[in-house]
């Protein structure tokens, strides 16, 4: 009995353990955001005329 009450008196409280680290996650999106950007810039004329091309390829009934 007597560690059953040492048990519950050392328990934790339950409204942060959800809580998370949003920091964190706005930190990841926004660097993932800015490689997205990063990366359109200097691929996306290349990628667009690959697309171009290969629309042009494509001969139509």
């Amino acid at each position: 009995m007597k560690t059953l009450l040492a048990l519950t008196r050392t328990a934790p409280p339950t409204d942060d353990a959800e809580r998370g680290d949003v920091p964190g996650w706005v930190l990841v999106t926004m660097m993932t955001a800015g490689l997205v950007v990063l990366l359109w810039g200097v691929a996306g004329p290349a990628l667009s005329s690959m697309f171009t091309n290969a629309l042009a390829s494509v001969s139509g009934p």
